[in-house]
């Protein structure tokens, strides 16, 4: 994840500094609480937006309740014009992420700010000054909080809401970025596919005939295994995107954390573990689009001590009718099998089954040519491009 060697001939002017706004570190519960609720009032109006829960967000920064702060540290900073808020930012620093590449890249995510560049450079440099101080010599993001979350900036379909744990913002905050000197790090793509797409027959043909010659059983995950299937679910995920850009493994207890939230909401139908003569190699994970349900509740699950927000999200569950496959991974030594068509048509064939019309494939990297064309081959078409960006500091 290096940055270029050599940075452009000549950086353009950076927009002015505006002296009426101030920046400051988040110090307490109530100024957590303005940072989480900024959003709400930059949104009104967005019909795509999709209100997070409180309570998950303000679990999310809590840390002694995500997993995350065991070893990372995060600054939460806000941007002030006289009473009101214009802006935030957090600045990350991720220990285990400096180990695994090399590097001393710190990150910036949760980044919401007015149509203001001056205001952008403002909390930008805020980050970048607090990584600067512990020793880190480039920026990278919108990172919330590690590749294992949600990751970049949406550059590209802004038409529709996001899926279930993926970004979205307005278009304008690119310029923003740019504006204050960020340069493009990486692009992530998202790809929609209907469940009443007819595969290709050859696709379906080699991969029939790779299932029968290399022995591949697939099964759903067994829920009354849970434990044991996400240790399972864990070996081959970490396995799978070692070396993959920016990765870093979860932690026992950050998996853990994450697949006791989602057994809330996942489907074992469409939760699929492929083994070969008994033993796990490869496993995909497909989710109903609980945003339909999570943004019916406007953020709060109980109003004056009545749950509404949760009776709406109860009711709107019943119109979700499309999904996210959110990871596929295979062990090394085991690709270039067809495991990943196989579990692309297992998904499908089900998905339909349970009368979902389709669903997004996201995200994946921009040069994971292999995954990108098996996707494209299945029927899947580039929906929208997610940006992270990158600064020298």
């Amino acid at each position: 994840m290096a940055l270029p060697a050599e940075p452009p001939a000549v950086q353009p002017a950076l927009p002015p500094l505006p002296s009426d706004v101030l920046v400051t570190p988040v110090r307490d519960a109530a100024a957590r609480m303005t940072f989480i609720r900024f959003p709400f009032s930059l949104y009104t109006g967005d019909p795509n937006w999709v209100p997070p829960l409180e309570m998950e967000r303000k679990d999310f920064l809590d840390p002694k309740k995500n997993p995350f702060f065991e070893y990372g540290e995060v600054e939460l900073f806000l941007a002030w014009r006289g009473q009101d808020v214009v802006g935030r930012i957090a600045a990350i620093r991720n220990p285990r992420h400096q180990e695994i590449h090399g590097t001393k890249e710190g990150f910036f995510g949760l980044f919401e700010c007015v149509n203001d560049a001056g205001i952008a450079r403002l909390l930008l440099d805020a980050a970048a000054s607090w990584l600067k101080e512990r020793g880190l010599d480039s920026m990278i993001g919108p990172a919330n909080f590690s590749s294992n979350q949600d990751w970049g900036l949406l550059i590209e379909g802004y038409e529709v809401p996001p899926a279930i744990m993926m970004p979205y913002n307005p278009p304008y905050f690119a310029a923003l970025l740019e504006a204050c000197g960020l340069v493009k790090a990486k692009d992530l793509f998202a790809f929609d596919l209907s469940s009443s797409a007819e595969p290709p027959e050859k696709v379906v043909r080699i991969a029939e005939k790779m299932r029968q010659r290399e022995g591949i059983t697939v099964r759903a995950v067994n829920l009354k295994d849970f434990p044991a299937e996400v240790e399972r679910i864990r070996e081959i995920y970490n396995s799978a995107w070692e070396k993959n850009w920016g990765f870093v493994p979860f932690t026992d207890k950050e998996f853990d954390h994450l697949a006791k939230e989602m057994k809330t909401i996942v489907r074992p139908e469409l939760v699929l573990i492929a083994e070969v003569k008994g033993e796990p190699v490869a496993f995909s994970m497909t989710l109903p689009d609980a945003n339909v349900a999570i943004k019916a509740a406007n953020g709060r699950l109980t109003t004056f001590g009545l749950p509404i927000g949760l009776t709406k999200m109860l009711l709107a569950s019943r119109r979700i009718h499309r999904l996210r496959l959110i990871t596929l991974g295979i062990k090394e030594g085991y690709r270039r099998r067809g495991l990943d068509a196989i579990l692309y048509l297992d998904t499908l064939r089900t998905a339909h089954r349970l009368g979902y019309s389709g669903g997004e494939i996201s995200w994946t990297l921009e040069d994971n040519h292999l995954v990108n064309r098996a996707i494209e081959s299945m029927g899947g078409k580039r929906s929208k491009t997610y940006r992270l960006y990158q600064r020298s500091l």
